[in-house]
């Protein structure tokens, strides 16, 4: 007997349990190459015992989770091939727009990943864990019945909720920025000439990317009928049913379009929803343009669009004309048209390089773009890396009658070294204040965790009036006022930790402090308050530069704004003026 057969007959004995333990130790591509080597391994592979193991080392889900999803695809394999796929998406995502927080945090939803930005809000008399966080949908991935990933970004145009669907491009396993792009795509089937280069999305000048995105979004854009509007993840068990439903209508108009749209109104419209045709795009750019022809009612979707290119081709051309520079600098709309005969909308998550200070990434102000925060894991030695969130005053989020509900901080610990020395550095991503007090991405505190504080802790007792047993003090910095908004100063302080995990900054002194817990955003959202989103270009990226709360501003729902939770209060500057 061959060696080879030998070893192969041996792993084919194996019980598929046993197997199932081994192949924890292969990565899926390995265990694909095992099924090439004969029909009898080809048959074990096959097995659904070792693709729900290979499920459970991706790490996403529970086990749990992972056969309530099984019920949504064909094979543990193909569930496996989306859950590798989207990995790289968990985590929490930023813009520096608007200045007061634009945290956007990815999560499983079912059979799916949801995108649900964190509202800028206050505290409620609840406190974290049980007072629900306001949150919006901004995008969500859902697997098909094969693992292969469909696109969906949420907004609200006057006064309606909708979808719009698009393609998922391949993501990077490293990817640090997800980009909202369009992309002509070849329908036909003669492709692309070998002479002619496909032009990128982002060299575009801003202004004709901008206007792009809005065109495709009103054209692909499916109405959100009642059954689609349920939950987006589970909370209680009972939601799986409709969970599952949900998603068999998502994917239902994803492939054939929404009841509002009538895909095949017109004989140039593509049979593919998420595609709008540009075969008579290109003829366009051969006539002189005669002005834009408003549509009327009964005007299909292609002749609405194939007019709005018209205008944006007229004024890219003139915009770019201007100088000879701006030719050099962007490329023409017409030659980014001419690579495809229909065009889409994509979810584009790429690997950039960034620089960063003190775990903030330097971003680009013009790209329809979210920016991947990277997270320190807690270990022995670092064992104070991750989201914390909390608010200013002692007890921790008490309220008062003076001040019914404080700002909510959002704060990401990380650790550096410094001048061979350990830092604790407390990012500000998001507060609950009506008007920004302090920039986006700036440090809150920073302390040496080499050196011990000896200020003492001022109070006694927490809020259930029990004894403050300080385990560490730390001495360091906190923020304050300094040369303007963009360059902050910094005062002496001490960061205190109490023996049931509770952080607390002090400044020295104003004995202003900030009051930190550790939080599990997961939880936190399944059990929050689902509030409108924006329309849909701001939705995924608000490039617009504000200080106030302008996803509260956007609403037009009168609970939304007259919410008691949401009713915030002007901000207490006499909290950083030290």
């Amino acid at each position: 007997m061959l060696p080879e057969s030998c070893g192969s007959s041996l792993l084919v004995a194996l019980p598929d349990d046993i197997f199932a333990i081994i192949s924890r130790s292969l990565p899926p591509r390995d265990i694909c190459n095992l099924s090439l080597c004969c029909k009898s391994l080809c048959a074990l592979v096959a097995s659904e015992k070792i693709w729900l193991t290979q499920c459970d080392v991706v790490g996403i889900l529970s086990n749990g989770d992972l056969v309530e999803w099984r019920k949504g695809v064909s094979s543990y394999k193909a569930l496996c091939r989306f859950l590798i796929s989207v990995k790289p998406l968990i985590g929490i995502w930023v813009h520096q727009n608007p200045e007061l927080g634009n945290v956007v945090y990815v999560m499983p939803g079912f059979v799916s990943v949801v995108g649900c930005r964190i509202i800028p809000q206050e505290l409620g008399p609840l406190g974290i864990e049980d007072g629900p966080i306001l949150w919006a949908p901004v995008f969500e991935i859902v697997s098909d019945f094969n693992g292969a990933t469909t696109f969906f970004l949420h907004g609200k145009e006057k006064g309606c909720d909708y979808f719009y669907p698009g393609s998922v491009k391949g993501i990077d396993q490293s990817c640090n920025v997800l980009l909202l792009e369009v992309q002509p795509k070849q329908q036909n089937q003669r492709g692309l000439g070998q002479s002619e280069a496909v032009v990128p999305f982002s060299k575009l000048a801003f202004s004709d990317r901008r206007k792009l995105l809005e065109v495709v979004t009103g054209q692909v854009r499916l109405k959100v009928p009642d059954a689609a509007g349920g939950p987006l993840f589970p909370h209680f068990r009972d939601d799986m049913a409709v969970l599952l439903e949900r998603r068999k209508l998502l994917l239902r108009m994803y492939k054939l379009g929404g009841d509002n749209i009538n895909w095949r109104a017109g004989p140039e419209l593509p049979l593919d929803p998420t595609q709008i045709e540009l075969s008579e795009i290109r003829k366009s750019l051969d006539r002189p343009n005669h002005g834009h022809t408003h549509s009327n009612k009964t005007k299909t979707i292609g002749g609405y669009f194939k007019d709005s290119i018209r205008q944006i081709l007229g004024k890219s051309s003139s915009i770019n004309n201007s100088s000879s520079g701006s030719e050099n600098r962007h490329a023409q709309l017409h030659e980014f048209l001419k690579s495809g005969d229909t065009i889409g909308l994509i979810l584009h998550a790429s690997t950039i390089k960034l620089s960063s200070y003190r775990a903030w990434p330097n971003m680009h102000d013009s790209r329809f773009a979210l920016y991947k925060l990277p997270m320190q894991a807690p270990r022995e030695d670092e064992e104070y890396a991750g989201l914390w969130g909390g608010t200013f005053g002692w007890p921790p989020g008490r309220p008062t009658e003076d001040k019914p509900g404080k700002a909510l901080f959002f704060l990401l610990l990380s650790y550096e070294e410094s001048r061979g020395q350990r830092i604790l550095i407390a990012t500000k991503i998001l507060e609950g204040t009506h008007y920004v007090l302090h920039p986006n991405g700036s440090a809150m505190f920073i302390v040496n965790v080499d050196e011990p504080s000896l200020d003492p802790f001022p109070w006694d007792n927490d809020a259930d009036s029990l004894p403050v047993n300080v385990k560490h003090a730390f001495s360091g910095e906190g923020i304050a006022n300094g040369y303007g908004f963009r360059y902050p100063g910094s005062k002496p302080g001490s960061l205190f930790v109490t023996q049931n995990g509770i952080l607390a900054f002090i400044w020295k002194e104003s004995r202003a402090v900030l009051t930190l817990q550790r939080l599990n955003l997961p939880e936190l959202l399944k059990k929050g308050e689902r509030v409108p989103a924006l329309p849909p270009i701001a939705n995924f990226s608000y490039l617009t530069k504000s200080y106030s709360n302008v996803f509260a501003g956007f609403s037009n729902t009168s609970t939304f704004l007259s919410s008691p939770r949401f009713a915030l209060s002007p901000p207490q500057m006499s909290v950083f003026s030290f």
